[in-house]
């Protein structure tokens, strides 16, 4: 099995917090503007700008700047990436052997 990576790391830990979730939810529907993201989210618009900057760097969430506006979207290769290394991980080996050396 592929080991943890950095990459993969990062992916992780971006998943590990409500709030990002929710952002994540949201976007599953099409790219949204931050000021939508904004208020949606019981969050103030500093934390929101945190939140993303985590989903950009784990490489789950793309933005594109219009302007003076950010616009967010899924990333189909960082959600792709993800899926498929837990997928692995948590797919139980068909051929592995159950021993134990105590």
């Amino acid at each position: 099995m592929e080991s943890l990576n950095i990459d993969s790391m990062k992916m992780i830990k971006a998943l590990c917090d409500d709030n990002r979730l929710k952002i994540l939810e949201q976007l599953k529907s099409g790219e949204k503007c931050a000021c939508t993201l904004n208020g949606s989210l019981p969050i103030k618009q500093s934390t929101l700008s945190h939140h993303m900057k985590i989903l950009v760097e784990s490489n789950l969430v793309n933005v594109r700047k219009d302007q003076v506006w950010a616009y967010y979207s899924l990333s189909e290769n960082g959600t792709t990436y993800i899926k498929d290394y837990l997928t692995n991980l948590l797919t139980k080996n068909k051929n592995a052997i159950d021993s134990c050396s105590c």
